[in-house]
């Protein structure tokens, strides 16, 4: 007999299967949860304040974020999920990271603004998948990082507050036609780690954030009329939360930071009465996290930090029935990191920070797999700058060289 523990398991009681080579094994259930998380390769430059964008084809776009390397934070990546291989791309041309990432109507990406070293940047670029390169396009009039961009409904790309040493409330408006940007009304209050979500009326609503203490107002912005108006305050005041808007039109509001203490509550909006409404809080607290809404109409919340520890757990929300439901854990703690759900349904998370300084792996959560062991879990292989395996990454499953070009594998000890 071989017993084997595994991750994660739907079963209460003792599996015993047969194994090809006619040993028997014995699996051992250890807990309920939902799904699996598994690796899925490394990214070339570990990371965290990058972002990730999906691209027409389907493919993922990781660009820029904080590194080890000065230079490294222009470095730019390609996730297939059909062949679940990463290739490097052109790189940026302007190192950045706390900047945001926007796919535009023509499929390109516009990147805008951030920090590189001890600057804010007020230039942004073009990534062009046709041709897999950058090129510059009009520079923003104020310099900011920590802002939001949204996608209205004409295709022009709303920046909205940001930090440039003091919080800053203008906003502007890129237009793609022309590449140029223009100044909009400004915010009525000054915001940085705030969000943004295009509800479904075409409006903008952004909610929370940072200006010298934390922040509970919200408001809109209209595109018709390029003006901001407040709209009705959250219950709690919160930074570096998340916002998600439902297929019901609302907006779930979930976790964040206070007065520097992790939330677990979450709080909806309603655009038609324009007013917010407390809901059954997450199970853990956390801010840093991330959230996407999931084509089944739930809110996938992953990873982040507490008041003392970093995250790896996982939660979904059901507006039908005001639960919150645990999910199969991340294989790695991790905040600061992107989220992606892809056409095929998969969860795609990248990099961050937590178990290290600067993460380089990645992991898909697949929610059809039921029993999540090691041997679901094996990294799947670069084609060109084959990313390192770092000690410190907790990287796993080094044992299968179907899995690995050992000679342009780094290992570090």
């Amino acid at each position: 007999m071989v017993t084997t523990t595994t991750r994660a398991i739907l079963a209460t009681t003792t599996i015993t299967t047969k194994a090809i080579n006619t040993l028997e094994t014995t699996v051992v259930p250890t807990t309920t949860t939902i799904g699996c998380w598994l690796y899925t390769g490394n990214i070339s430059t570990a990371r965290y304040q990058h972002t990730a964008s999906i691209l027409t084809d389907g493919t993922v776009l990781i660009s820029g974020g904080a590194s080890s390397g000065s230079s490294d934070s222009a470095v730019t990546e390609l996730y297939d999920p059909s062949t679940e291989v990463w290739i490097n791309t052109d790189n940026m041309i302007n190192p950045r990271y706390y900047h945001t990432a926007s796919l535009l109507t023509d499929g390109k990406v516009l990147v805008a603004g951030g920090q590189y070293l001890a600057g804010y940047l007020a230039n942004a670029e073009l990534y062009d998948p046709s041709i897999e390169s950058w090129t510059k396009t009009g520079n923003m009039s104020t310099a900011r990082s920590y802002h939001t961009a949204s996608i209205l409904a004409n295709g022009t790309v709303l920046i909205a507050g940001g930090e440039s040493i003091d919080p800053i409330e203008t906003s502007e408006l890129y237009d793609p036609s022309t590449g140029l940007w223009t100044m909009t009304d400004s915010m009525k209050h000054a915001r940085h780690h705030h969000t943004a979500s295009v509800l479904q009326n075409g409006k903008v609503l952004v909610v929370g954030g940072f200006n010298d203490e934390d922040v509970s107002t919200a408001e809109l912005y209209d595109p018709l009329t390029g003006l901001w108006t407040m709209t009705g305050s959250m219950k709690h005041e919160r930074q570096i939360h998340t916002a998600s808007v439902l297929a019901n039109g609302k907006v779930l509001v979930a976790g964040g930071s206070r007065n520097n203490v992790a939330l677990r509550s979450a709080e909806l909006y309603n655009p038609s009465t324009e007013s917010w409404t407390m809901v059954s809080s997450m199970k853990d607290a956390r801010y840093s996290h991330t959230a996407s809404v999931l084509t089944n109409g739930k809110v996938l919340v992953v990873g982040g930090e507490s008041d003392s520890d970093f995250l790896s757990s996982v939660e979904s929300y059901d507006s039908s029935t005001d639960l919150w439901t645990r999910i199969a854990n991340l294989n790695i703690k991790r905040r600061l990191h992107t989220i992606s759900v892809l056409t095929n349904e998969k969860v795609l998370v990248v990099g961050g920070t937590g178990s290290a300084s600067f993460l380089n792996s990645a992991e898909l959560y697949d929610s059809s797999i039921k029993v999540c062991t090691d041997a679901n879990n094996k990294n799947t292989k670069r084609i060109k700058n084959m990313a390192s395996i770092s000690n410190n990454d907790n990287m796993l499953f080094p044992d299968d060289h179907n899995y690995f070009d050992w000679n342009n594998t780094k290992l570090f000890s």
